[in-house]
């Protein structure tokens, strides 16, 4: 991945400043602390009006921004939040409605202004600028007064501690970042050294350097004016460029705007992806350690529970042998009768013959109750643990953001729900020899197709005693063949599809069972048979 630089900024600003010129901001919207949603009006190159929707972005590591298309919108999974932060209510109150008068980028800058003009409590035209500083981890977005030069507000202040050059608050004057000291190769006649020449010129990033390593300081000059400029990116995704040929092997892009909402749309979906898994696989595996180290102690609690009938017996033993025993003894010496073998009994000396075989009852009756509850909890640790695998298996297949936000949801305990319906991506359909066949990718598919799917005359399919999809065949009288290629996909899509073999139950949908309360995609069965695949 390369990172968004001044060229490429000065580029998007030539490719919109007509479209922005005069526009109106509508709506302001901030989904995280690091990126913004500016509705834009305004009219195209044909002078049709025409609503876009301004990405700003000022994460370190995918800053930039873009006219955002609903596709790409959808890629980067939005979520806007029911109140907004207070530096988006701060742009809400001086920006929604405002004019913009014009749009600017400091010399070499990867600064993009957009000057508004709009007014005040007291009805006074006001002129404000808003600055989009993309700088890496210096990022920042910043309002502040174009009249007295005076910080409004910004997205991170920045404080002393952080930097000693460039302090960001409000009521502080806005300053522009400290020049660098190199050369713009438009004035420049002298001699080239390519190894250093983003660090010797303006307008070349590291990327940008290495993609012109070698050419003339001609050819240099024509794209830092920006002739020809013909946007792509490169087939793996690895690099875009506003130049066409610098890329071998790349991707067309009709415009410099949807070249870069297309490049970083594909890394923030990327990204989000690999952190919501890593996030669910992290939560699940605490969960099933935790519920299989609370299943291990109660499994030791029960060995030691075993011995319940052994107080049963020391009780009765006292109270069949009363009469040759004596009152507050510390010991009984009796004929056990179900072992045939005499055993000696430690008692309380303090208490008579009765009352320590009460004792022993008592503690009969509490290790028997005890193990009743320990079996009971048990099993349903063990419930909880065959879920939370299945789990784990539906994490590591889903390939899609959608399929992850699927799983989190069934996660989110019921009284932490919303209202809102959360919809989901529908199992994969599939046809056999004529016939339909649907695999369910996570528990909440897989109980769509038990749960509403299904007909009773359906079969159904599932791995025996390892994590997997419900498969399920809708036909009337299935071969043998089809049967087996469809104990094939449940095998194929389980934890056991690397295994040399794998055992598949199936029956009809009608020998199936959802028990009250059971976790989503749990069902019991009877009349099943089993195909080795």
């Amino acid at each position: 991945m390369i990172t968004f630089d001044s060229l490429t900024l000065k580029a998007f600003i030539e490719e919109n400043r007509e479209f922005l010129t005069g526009a109106r901001i509508q709506k302001i919207q901030q989904p995280t602390r690091r990126d913004f949603i500016f509705t834009i009006r305004g009219f195209d190159n044909n002078g049709k009006a025409e609503t876009r929707k301004l990405y700003i972005n000022i994460n370190p590591q995918f800053h930039h921004l873009c006219f955002m298309n609903e596709s790409n919108e959808e890629k980067r999974h939005i979520e806007i939040p029911q109140k907004p932060p207070m530096f988006c209510m701060l742009l809400r109150k001086y920006l929604e409605n405002s004019k913009i008068c014009k749009i600017n980028q400091p010399p070499y800058e990867r600064i993009f202004e957009i000057y508004v003009e709009t007014f005040n409590e007291l009805s006074e035209k006001i002129h404000l600028c808003l600055a989009a500083e993309l700088m890496g981890k210096h990022s920042n977005v910043v309002l502040y007064n174009d009249d007295t030069n005076v910080i409004i507000g910004c997205a991170h202040n920045v404080g002393a501690e952080k930097s000693r050059q460039r302090e960001m608050a409000g009521t502080l004057p806005y300053v522009y970042p400290p020049k660098q000291n190199k050369l713009d190769i438009l004035n420049y006649n002298g001699e080239i050294d390519y190894n250093t020449l983003s660090d010797n010129f303006y307008w070349f990033s590291k990327s940008f350097a290495n993609q012109v390593y070698g050419l003339s300081i001609d050819k240099l000059r024509g794209y830092v004016c920006l002739n020809k400029v013909n946007p792509a990116i490169s087939r793996d995704y690895r690099e875009y460029s506003l130049f066409a040929e610098l890329l071998p092997d790349r991707i067309s892009q009709s415009s410099v705007n949807e070249m870069l909402d297309n490049y970083y749309a594909y890394y923030i979906e990327k990204d989000k992806y690999q952190t919501l898994k890593q996030h669910l696989e992290t939560m699940v595996n605490q969960r099933l350690k935790k519920a299989q180290s609370s299943l291990k102690k109660m499994q030791i609690q029960l060995s030691k529970e075993q011995d319940a009938d052994r107080y049963r017996l020391y009780g009765d033993l006292i109270m069949a042998n009363l009469y040759n025993l004596k009152d507050f003894s510390p010991t009984a010496n009796v004929f056990d009768y179900e072992n045939n073998q005499n055993i000696e009994i430690e008692l309380d000396a303090s208490k008579t013959l009765k009352d320590n075989a009460n004792k022993f009852y008592k503690l009969y009756t509490k290790a028997k109750t005890s193990s009743a509850k320990l079996q009971e909890l048990s099993k349903e640790l063990d419930e909880e643990i065959t879920y939370l695998e299945h789990v784990l298996y539906s994490i590591s297949i889903s390939d899609t953001i959608g399929d992850l936000t699927e799983i989190k949801s069934e996660l989110i305990p019921e009284q932490e729900k919303t209202t809102k319906q959360q919809s989901f991506n529908k199992p994969l359909e599939l046809s056999i020899e004529d016939c339909k066949v649907w695999v369910g990718r996570n528990n909440r598919q897989n109980d769509y197709i038990v749960s509403k799917l299904s007909k009773d005359e359906d079969y159904w399919f599932h791995t025996k005693d390892c994590a997997g999809s419900h498969v399920l065949l809708r036909c009337t009288n299935p071969s043998d063949r089809l049967i087996y290629e469809c104990a094939k996909l449940a095998k194929e899509y389980s934890s056991a599809k690397l295994s040399s073999k794998a055992g598949v139950i199936y029956t009809k949908r009608k020998y199936l069972k959802k028990p009250p309360k059971a976790n989503l995609g749990y069902v019991t069965y009877k009349n099943e048979r089993e195909i080795l695949v």
